[in-house]
């Protein structure tokens, strides 16, 4: 993925947590996820083009139309206010092929770094299918934390460092990365059961007794 998109990725993750937060207002995100999508999107499209030959350059390209697709998804739902079971579907996909984007990394373009990456990766998109497409609203502060911390950690600052010249040994920070993804993410599991943001609706399977003008609904992707 290339560093200046990537860095523009961090920011629409970093965005998308804060709303899960309930820090930004949905619609207002929904626009820059069409911005960030648009240039994922028109990214590798170019570089396909110029570069039809060259096999890693299209294995590539390839893995950042996931994210476009992901972004132009979410951000016609929140400004269109539709359902969030197609893009939770859709995250199921994109956590799968994340798996094989890694493998890739680590045993084709020998990028470990960029190999534990895309595991994050695949964690995020799981999470989004279990928040958006299964309705599991219990974790949207588990997911909006975890959303915002990837945005920095798996994509700002490794495209910042790339840009500057500095992302070099790539095994060095795949063991710190893979350190840093366990112990966060794990630590932050109890920290976030505690009480979710104003909003957040229980489980529908949680709550079958009581009808659906009654039942409270999430306010933000669902």
């Amino acid at each position: 993925m290339g560093a200046v998109g990537l860095l523009y990725v961090g920011a629409v993750l970093f965005i998308n947590g804060l709303m899960l937060l309930g820090k930004v207002e949905p619609k207002a995100a929904g626009v820059f996820n069409l911005f960030v999508g648009a240039l994922q999107v028109i990214t590798p499209t170019v570089l396909v083009i110029l570069n039809p030959a060259d096999a890693a350059v299209v294995l590539g390209a390839s893995g950042i139309y996931l994210f476009g697709f992901t972004y132009l998804y979410v951000g016609i739902n929140l400004l269109g206010g539709f359902d969030s079971t197609g893009v939770g579907y859709f995250s199921l996909f994109v956590a799968v092929m994340a798996l094989g984007y890694s493998f890739a990394n680590f045993r084709i373009l020998g990028d470990p770094a960029f190999g534990v990456i895309w595991l994050y990766w695949s964690f995020l998109w799981a999470l989004f299918f279990v928040l958006l497409g299964l309705k599991r609203t219990r974790i949207t502060r588990y997911t909006g934390w975890v959303t915002a911390i990837q945005g920095w950690v798996t994509a700002a600052i490794p495209a910042y460092m790339t840009l500057a010249g500095y992302w070099r040994d790539t095994r060095l920070f795949a063991i710190i990365l893979a350190v840093f993804g366990v112990v966060v993410f794990a630590a932050l599991w109890p920290l976030t059961r505690h009480r979710e943001p104003a909003g957040a609706a229980p489980d529908e399977a949680e709550e079958p007794s009581r009808p659906d003008s009654e039942r409270r609904h999430h306010p933000r992707w669902t």
